[in-house]
């Protein structure tokens, strides 16, 4: 959990869950992220596999290409990663290759998280590059708005299975 968090990583961090709500409205994953580099935002990205029906379509990739094309480089020494949930081994594995040196994540991701939760990647002292981990900046939202989408998501759900049932029970009718 960070201890003072600046006024500028607060904001950053208000714009990844900015993109985070953006993929949620849109039915994705609630995941947003930006990159900063020089106090300036160069990335933003937010979860897009079922729109685009790519698993690559992750909020730090998209993020990461859009820096990576803004400063016309693969290296993106200068920069920080604001993401809202703890990043998987793919998106690591971005960061990693990116040679990002910082990100701040805001909550854990215990089924997938590379960073903390399952392995701890970025700071993994047999690759070339480690990266510098502050964790927990608004956690609480960030993860709020995870268990809201998936609480909507097994709702409709449930609520379409009753549907379907209601159609079977209905159907059967037609042959009396």
């Amino acid at each position: 959990m960070p201890s003072l968090a600046t006024n500028q990583e607060l904001y950053f961090m208000s714009l990844a869950l900015e993109e985070a709500r953006k993929a949620k409205e849109m039915g994705e994953v609630p995941i947003g992220a930006v990159v900063v580099c020089q106090n300036q935002v160069i990335g933003r990205g937010h979860n897009l596999r079922e729109q685009n029906q790519d698993a690559t379509a992750h909020a730090e990739i998209i993020a990461i290409q859009q820096a990576c094309q803004k400063i016309s480089s693969w290296r993106l020494w200068e920069c920080q990663l604001f993401v809202t949930i703890e990043p998987c081994m793919m998106c690591s594995g971005a960061i990693i290759n990116s040679q990002i040196p910082e990100i701040y994540f805001g909550a854990r991701d215990p089924k997938a998280g590379m960073v903390q939760s399952l392995y701890q990647l970025l700071s993994d002292q047999r690759l070339n590059h480690q990266v510098t981990i502050h964790e927990g900046l608004f956690g609480r939202e960030a993860s709020q708005i995870m268990q809201d989408f998936f609480r909507e998501i097994r709702a409709q759900k449930k609520v379409a299975k009753k549907i379907n049932k209601l159609v079977e029970i209905l159907s059967e009718f037609e042959y009396y």
